[in-house]
């Protein structure tokens, strides 16, 4: 039996837990229009029929339910095709158990020429995350060391694999290249400022605009190039990844465009920007959060234009009260801000781009529906011990003035040059310096009348790092107000490795070595990463997330950093 040739998948998503005891995990496939529906089966069950997300003269897109029961022990479950022809495993937690996660961001790049100076392969952080989660497709030639060897004895015991959630915090995949590979696009590129802000969309540029974000996902996720499903040895990539380890994925600026929602507001308003939005935001809904197209609300034009977009809220649960499998998305917000609850953890996953602009990050609904959450989260049973909030651009980090002077300088707008909107896009741009208070100032509030301890994850900025935020008027042996971040960036991306980029980071370190204070209460401060002389870990990496049997409730963070020869570990707790 042959496998069939996916255009896309297969993708996992994780859509929750819930009180029935069933882990709810979809997987998500593309084929071509006229190629035949496959029957896939789950836990040695036939899965029900699909559901069609969504189908083009091109291409179709099909959702397989493969949710199964929580038992007393974690154990691995097979899916695949009915006939036998291809089949993945999945890992579930045991009930009560809390789920392993890693944690990655920046899947792709904006610069083919950066690839091409990377000293090992594009995807050798993902070939090291998958040796570490699963035995079954490691390499024969791989030597594990002792922070491996630390999960071995639990993965042996219980034939499983090492995680059950991945989480992408952003740019999953990198869109950029639409400026140069739609003729009409690289035109608008060369043209004038303000012949760029009245170019028209006709019907035609809008299909293959949309065309074009729905193929990408297919050609980065799973390449035409890459070997078959049943190649052997395994392909050991990021479409590995997507099909064995269930994911929850929020977007960020290269899920749209590089620098979407820090350009001016005219040319965010322009015709060619608000159509790039609406195909990228159908693509996202349909690729990345597995959702039917026909469910996701259309946009109006903004309540307030054109300089911050306020959109009218949805109440997601009636939109999609239909759909036994739809991700927790919070009510009364026009994103896709959405949160979990996983025994004693909770994870939150606010939309930071679909209401962005140069002077606001959320809109007031979503600040408000995200604030009434974590409140009801203090009273919730089972209590919540920690709180990991995924914030895709990091919270803590060096707020780089002197850069962002220069940057205002020059201006903006040039969608081929992304500097100035890489700085715009900070939560400590002077701008969005007022919400970064607030976000602050709701998570400390949290933190300290529950006595939940909080961590963000994030990426974007291509380094590993990791820094604090803390009441300056607590004494820090009670301060249960003190924020952890950790930062895991890139999987894909290159580092800082150029010349330019080693100046940059040079100056990264610097002004991370000075304390920010925010306000009269809170300040921000970066730490020397672990086992590194420097604040700032310039290298490839990804992120693990993991409670500590031995002990109540600690969880511990660790980095997995590229290096020429091997990977490095760099731990932290939190507990």
């Amino acid at each position: 039996m042959s496998t069939p040739r996916f255009m896309l998948g297969p993708v996992l998503s994780f859509r929750g837990c819930g009180d029935d005891g069933q882990w709810r995990v979809t997987a998500l496939i593309g084929l071509a229009a006229d190629d035949p529906v496959p029957a896939f089966q789950c836990d040695q069950q036939a899965c029900p029929p699909p559901v069609l997300l969504v189908k083009n003269a091109r291409q179709q897109f099909l959702r397989y339910d493969l949710s199964c029961a929580l038992q007393p022990q974690e154990r691995t479950v097979a899916f695949g095709l009915a006939d036998g022809a291809a089949g993945w495993h999945f890992t579930v937690p045991g009930a009560g158990q809390v789920p392993h996660m890693a944690y990655v961001s920046c899947n792709g790049f904006s610069d083919p020429n950066g690839m091409r100076k990377l000293v090992r392969p594009a995807g050798a952080v993902w070939a090291d995350l998958l040796e570490s989660h699963d035995p079954a497709i490691r390499n024969k030639d791989t030597v594990l060391d002792k922070e491996q060897l630390w999960h071995e004895t639990r993965l042996q015991q219980h034939e499983v694999q090492r995680f059950h959630l991945l989480l992408m915090g952003g740019d999953q995949l990198y869109c950029d290249s639409i400026w140069q590979d739609l003729p009409a696009l690289r035109a608008w590129v060369s043209l004038s400022r303000d012949a760029q802000l009245r170019f028209p969309v006709g019907k035609a540029l809008e299909r293959d605009i949309d065309n074009y974000y729905f193929s990408l996902y297919g050609a980065r996720w799973l390449p035409p190039s890459r070997r078959s499903w049943d190649a052997a040895p395994p392909n050991r990539d990021c479409a590995d990844a997507l099909a064995r380890i269930p994911t929850v994925m929020m977007w960020d600026d290269h899920d749209i465009v590089d620098g979407w929602g820090s350009y001016s507001p005219q040319m965010q308003q322009s015709p060619v920007f608000r159509a790039l939005f609406r195909s990228a935001r159908r693509a996202f809904w349909v690729c990345q959060l597995q959702h039917v197209l026909a469910d996701l609300p259309a946009l109006p034009e903004p309540a307030v234009a054109p300089r911050d977009p306020l959109f009218p809220p949805v109440t997601w649960s009636t939109q999609l009260q239909h759909d036994a499998l739809a991700l927790p998305l919070l009510d009364g917000q026009p994103g896709f801000s959405m949160a979990f609850r996983l025994g004693p953890i909770a994870l939150v996953v606010p939309d930071l781009r679909s209401e962005r602009s140069r002077t606001q990050v959320m809109g007031p609904a979503t600040w408000h529906v995200l604030q009434r959450w974590l409140h009801a989260l203090g009273s919730a049973k089972p209590a919540c011990l920690h709180l990991l909030l995924m914030s895709s651009v990091p919270v803590v980090h060096p707020k780089l003035a002197l850069a962002a002077g220069l940057s205002n300088l020059l201006g903006g707008d040039h969608v081929l040059d992304s500097s100035t909107d890489d700085l715009k896009d900070q939560w400590s741009d002077d701008d969005h310096e007022g919400e970064r208070k607030r976000l602050l100032q709701t998570l400390t509030d949290l933190a300290e009348a529950h006595k939940i301890r909080v961590a963000i994850l994030s990426g974007d900025v291509h380094v590993a790092a990791w820094g604090i935020a803390y009441r300056r008027d607590i004494a820090p042996v009670d301060n249960w107000s003190r924020i952890y971040q950790f930062t895991s960036s890139a999987v894909v991306h290159p580092s800082l490795s150029g010349l330019l980029d080693k100046l940059f980071l040079g100056y990264l370190n610097n002004a991370a070595g000075k304390v920010q204070l925010i306000d009269a209460q809170h300040q921000v401060e970066m730490m020397r990463f672990p086992g590194h002389s420097q604040f700032m870990m310039a290298a490839r990496n990804w992120l693990a997330v993991e409670v500590d049997p031995a002990s109540d409730g600690k969880l511990w963070f660790t980095w997995r950093c590229e290096q020429e020869q091997g990977f490095s570990n760099h731990l932290q707790a939190l507990g």
